[in-house]
């Protein structure tokens, strides 16, 4: 099973199958989803651990039929997430379902694929209100889809455990934007995404992130990019920003994805 955890996210769509949602008082009591029970620093929202404004961001252990399934952390006041992490694994497609609008051009784009879980109440999970955000159609079934399927690929082949289990922590995230659909309903500007897991067969950690415009812009992939090199376009003057503290996850070296994927 895959050990996913935060999934930085701007979600904002009702559900499509009933999710269980229990709000918590901190982020450590989901730590299960956590990469050393730790989860990322965001500068302004969540810093050293701490929630910044326990009336707008609430910590959320998204819950299926009893089990958690994903963490989120959920902004109250522009109804997306900042922060999800679930649980994957292998052997999971993406089931089939009716194409979602929001707005003509925009899909509602998850940010956990259901392509990641593990079981059909893991995928099922994934089709909830702080899963989803509003996404470019094209850049959503483009760059962004190719940049998911990379990353899959790469959890399946190396991200092994001593023990033999499979094991990868993923964070994704979006930037608020400008634009307001719905009268609550923000357009993210950018969304990103960071994994890191270690490797039996490399013998050493691995980690690589990705970023783009939440725009169709005519290019066909994502650059792959370092976790220090994500940290550094999300930090602000005041604080920075970190999406694995207190861990080995390399910071200056990625691990590319298979050449059969461009990216």
């Amino acid at each position: 099973m895959w050990s996913i955890p935060p999934l930085a996210a701007l979600l904002l769509l009702l559900s499509i199958v009933p999710t269980g949602s229990k709000v918590v008082n901190s982020m450590s009591q989901c730590a299960e989803f956590l990469l050393n029970e730790t989860p990322p620093n965001v500068p302004g929202i969540l810093e050293g651990g701490n929630i910044q404004d326990q009336n707008r961001y609430k910590p959320i252990c998204q819950t299926f039929r009893g089990i958690r399934r994903f963490v989120t952390l959920y902004d109250e006041k522009q109804d997306p997430s900042v922060f999800l992490l679930p649980v994957i694994g292998t052997n999971s497609k993406r089931p089939k379902k009716a194409i979602w609008k929001i707005e003509p051009g925009f899909d509602r784009g998850h940010l956990f694929p259901s392509s990641y879980a593990s079981t059909d109440d893991d995928k099922k999970s994934t089709f909830t209100l702080t899963n989803i955000v509003p996404q470019n159609g094209p850049f959503n079934k483009g760059r962004w889809n190719k940049m998911e399927s990379c990353i899959k690929c790469v959890l399946d082949e190396y991200c092994i455990n001593n023990n033999n289990i499979k094991e990868g922590f993923l964070v994704i995230g979006a930037q608020p934007g400008n634009n307001i659909i719905s009268n609550k309903i923000n357009i993210p500007s950018m969304l990103w995404s960071a994994f890191c897991c270690y490797s039996h067969s490399e013998k050493r950690w691995l980690a690589s992130a990705h970023w783009g415009q939440n725009i169709w812009d005519g290019e066909t992939y994502l650059q792959t990019k370092t976790l220090a090199e994500l940290h550094s376009e999300l930090s602000t003057v005041s604080s920075a920003f970190e999406v694995f503290p207190q861990s080995q996850c390399p910071l200056h070296t990625t691990h590319i994805c298979p050449l059969q994927y461009n990216i």
